[in-house]
């Protein structure tokens, strides 16, 4: 071996170890473990250094994959670590939750000639694990101050990317969320198993000791008013994200024991700080002793099925229009939930939710067919003639995604433009909105999306901020 690079030829792709089923059932712990450091380094010497770094395109932040990967190779993690720092502000969070299978490695070169991908993001998570451990997280201490605030709506992943690059630049920054804690759906969104909860901690604790300030259980546009906002600072990002949940219309889906999926997880992940929540312990989002269907193929869909088997559900079934190779979630996340006892009923739809008046007892659902494909590759389907089953069910969790809530109404900004889905409408492909000094970024921009798109977007937002915000204290000058 004269490289200690371009290893895959002889070293296997092997990834971190995983918990056993049986044994990570019983708990809301993550169930992959990070690299042992000579494990990390080998399996970072598989990068086959290609000169043509898809991984690198194929990732939203377009973070330097093949340069880390080498680094880490050769171990010198700390300047693997800065490297990967460098184009994100949480690293450590997308290597945990980033579908890399649609993005750096199922693009990578190694994938596409035959050869198993690079561990591209256990790699990434391993190197931020690290970094925090040992201390190569550099505080956040501007060099100077810029005399200009910034107020951010939302302390989601967007909202958080934005505060540490407009602190680092020297902004005062605030960041008002309905919340009584900060982290979106990082914190109330995705179940422990997949995202610790001190993780997103110890990234929220580094902003606060940088000197943004949290103003938490703040509704902003409802206690709050949005001009009030606007009033305090000489520029706002908005950067709430879309939690109004898509419900279904099939008859009986206003009975009791359905619910939205994103009520659900909020409710688990409350419990797992410790919190009182009624609505779990007197059982309505609380899956214990309960036969549970989710309709929906996405990652919330495969969070709240992997949540319902650690309640202690009784069955757990899917039930997704389309066939696996179709499905919007991450296949990694497919395959853990099978794992676990979750069955998975491919091309079936829900007709009606079965039940009266003591509660639901199952759902009505329709065998599909695939029928056509459309030019981006998505797949129509159609009802097959005779196929309706019954699956039977205590509690039905409906996934189906998200919407906008109707922010100009909320905020009483009436000349806040929206595209034809409710997102927030920006110039071009800037962050800017139709008010002076007001941007937008993540999810309320461009829909539901994914993590790590919400960061590519804040950090984005931010840059722009302050090139806005320099703009107008040259003019003032």
């Amino acid at each position: 071996m004269a490289s200690v690079n371009q290893t895959f030829v002889v070293v296997p792709r092997t990834g971190p170890s995983k918990a056993p089923a049986a044994d990570r059932v019983h708990n809301h712990a993550e169930i992959y473990a990070d690299f042992a450091p000579e494990a990390g380094k080998g399996q970072a010497s598989r990068c086959a250094q290609c000169g043509v770094p898809f991984c690198q395109s194929a990732c939203p932040l377009q973070n330097n994959i093949p340069d880390w990967l080498r680094l880490a190779a050769e171990g010198r993690a700390e300047e693997a670590w800065r490297l990967s720092e460098a184009t994100s502000t949480m690293p450590e969070i997308c290597g945990r939750i980033c579908p890399q299978d649609r993005l750096c490695e199922g693009a990578c070169t190694l994938e596409q000639s035959g050869w198993e991908t690079v561990t591209i993001g256990s790699v990434e998570r391993w190197l931020g694990d690290q970094a925090f451990e040992n201390g190569w997280v550099d505080p956040i201490r501007p060099r100077a101050e810029k005399g200009q605030s910034v107020g951010i709506v939302g302390a989601g992943p967007a909202g958080l990317a934005a505060a540490d690059r407009l602190r680092s630049a020297g902004y005062a920054v605030t960041v008002y969320d309905r919340h009584d804690r900060a982290g979106g759906l990082l914190t109330y969104g995705i179940p422990g198993f997949k995202l610790e909860k001190h993780v997103v901690g110890r990234r929220v604790d580094r902003l606060i000791d940088g000197g943004v300030e949290f103003r938490l259980g703040v509704d902003v546009g409802g206690d709050l008013p949005f001009a009030d906002v606007r009033a305090a600072h000489d520029a706002v990002l908005v950067a709430t994200g879309v939690y109004q949940a898509r419900r279904l219309t099939a008859p009986g889906c206003g009975s009791d024991g359905v619910v939205a999926a994103l009520d659900y997880l909020i409710a688990s992940n409350r419990k797992s700080f410790g919190d009182a929540v009624l609505a779990y312990d007197d059982g309505p989002l609380n899956a214990a002793g309960k036969k549970v269907v989710v309709i929906g193929g996405g990652d919330t869909a495969m969070d709240c099925l992997r949540t319902a088997i650690r309640q202690g559900a009784t069955s757990v079934t899917c039930l997704y229009r389309r066939d696996r190779d179709n499905m919007p979630g991450s296949a990694r996340e497919t395959t853990n939930a099978e794992e676990e006892g979750v069955v998975f009923e491919w091309l079936a739809a829900p007709r009606a939710v079965l039940g009266g008046a003591s509660g639901v007892t199952g759902v009505r659902a329709q065998r599909m067919a695939l029928a056509a494909q459309s030019a981006d590759g998505r797949w129509s389907v159609e009802p097959v003639p005779g196929g309706e089953f019954d699956v039977a069910a205590d509690l039905v969790i409906e996934a189906l995604g998200f919407e906008p809530e109707d922010m100009p109404t909320l905020f009483a900004e009436p000349d806040l433009a929206l595209t034809d889905w409710r997102t927030i409408r920006t110039a071009g492909h800037t962050k800017a909105t139709t008010l002076e000094g007001v941007f937008a970024a993540g999810d309320i921009v461009r829909g539901a999306s994914l993590v790590v798109w919400a960061v590519r977007d804040g950090q984005d937002a931010a840059s722009e901020i302050d090139a806005w915000l320099s703009s107008q204290r040259r003019a003032a000058a």
